[in-house]
């Protein structure tokens, strides 16, 4: 039996019966990281780092979907640590999964020497703009980049990959130009991009993307992924994604 705490529930996955514990008061996951984990392509043997793991949904996720031989979740808060812990706990998975409470600011030596191949993340998209929002919110953390901007995402991503290592990301559209120069800043070729539309003749409100440390200049750009069908129903290959 799983202990869950005031103001949680249970979620299922919808993969192998796992399950995640959530808040309902904090943030819980949502489609993008959902979307991210098909995003990625994670190889037998690998050993990959979800960088701002939240109650841990993507580690949990790519073992379900993938090879990979070891996943790490990093995260600043407590709560969300605590929760990511237990939900390893839960699906039979510590031996798969670490959660690690630390700064994403910190990443590159937190994991110094650790062999890790692949770095994921599903960052806060929004700056941080004092006075608007309470910078002590779970939700805030979550949003807006009051711990950690998307530079530190980058540039912790760059030291800690080795020559050939992968980045995967899901963030906003609006910031694409800021994307690519920083990648590139921290050597961190751009290599895949998807759009994602929640309608077909709607504009995208998330991008996915993909680099490559020291990878060559070539992007390649797949074609949009689309959330609703005309009808409101989950487009074919969107409903696939979730099981």
């Amino acid at each position: 039996m799983v202990e869950l705490r005031p103001g949680e529930r249970l979620d299922s996955l919808q993969r192998k019966g796992y399950r995640i514990i959530q808040n309902e008061n904090g943030f819980c996951f949502g489609m993008a990281a959902v979307l991210l984990t098909s995003f990625c392509h994670i190889k037998k043997g690998e050993k990959v780092l979800d960088m701002g793991t939240g109650t841990g949904v993507i580690p949990i996720l790519l073992c379900a979907k993938t090879e990979g031989e070891r996943f790490f979740g990093l995260d600043i808060q407590d709560q969300c640590v605590d929760m990511a812990e237990r939900s390893v706990a839960l699906n039979g998975l510590s031996d798969r999964i670490s959660i690690i409470k630390g700064d994403i600011k910190e990443a590159s030596s937190i994991f110094k020497n650790s062999g890790i191949n692949v770095v994921v993340s599903n960052p806060p998209y929004m700056p941080f703009k004092a006075g608007e929002i309470n910078p002590e919110s779970a939700k805030a953390i979550s949003r807006h980049e009051v711990s950690c901007t998307l530079r530190d995402v980058l540039r912790e991503a760059g030291k800690l990959l080795p020559q050939g290592g992968r980045f995967y990301m899901v963030h906003r559209p609006y910031r694409l130009p800021e994307i690519f120069t920083l990648m590139k800043e921290y050597r961190l070729e751009p290599k895949r991009m998807r759009m994602v539309h929640p309608g077909k003749n709607k504009e995208p409100n998330m991008v996915l993307i993909e680099g490559v440390k020291d990878g060559g200049s070539f992007l390649k750009v797949e074609k949009p992924l689309i959330i609703f069908d005309d009808d409101g129903s989950y487009d074919q290959e969107v409903a696939s994604i979730y099981g």
